[in-house]
């Protein structure tokens, strides 16, 4: 089986694009048995890449009451992410998703999120300067568990 890395989030709300753009810098690398893909985060997206994966990373923003921006949270606990309901930065998303994927029995072996705190959710391409300083040790985390598959 394969493993698929996720990056989650719209490129032109800011720090809510670090998910594509750690997609895009670990896609590049053209690592054996990874798939990468980027999304809006929608439910049957989510499902879809993930389905028949033996690992599936998900990288996404995450919205907080005072963020830090480009602090990444890293868990493999999704039945808690789907209790909870989520902190992602978009109406329906990964907790969403657990939860119909749960259902439907199309849940991957292994799900991973790492999530960055997003400070600048406006309109406008480019991570703010904290998400982007902060970019280069996600990838690094996201790499060494892609690895660990």
């Amino acid at each position: 089986m394969r493993s698929v890395l996720i990056g989650v989030g719209n490129p032109f709300r800011r720090d809510d694009g670090i998910g594509p753009a750690v997609a895009e810098m670990i896609a590049w690398r053209a690592l054996p048995g990874v798939a990468t893909v980027s999304c809006d985060g929608e439910p049957t997206l989510l499902i879809e890449a993930w389905t028949g994966a033996s690992l599936a990373v998900i990288v996404d923003a995450m919205a907080c009451d005072e963020p830090v921006p480009g602090r990444m949270h890293r868990s493999e606990h999704p039945a808690t992410w789907a209790a909870a309901g989520s902190a992602s930065t978009h109406g329906l998303g990964i907790a969403e998703a657990v939860r119909l994927g749960t259902a439907l029995g199309a849940m991957p072996g292994r799900l991973v999120l790492f999530a960055a705190e997003a400070g600048d959710r406006g309109f406008g391409p480019g991570l703010s300067a904290p998400a982007a300083a902060a970019l280069p040790g996600l990838v690094r985390s996201v790499l060494a568990e892609l690895r660990q598959a």
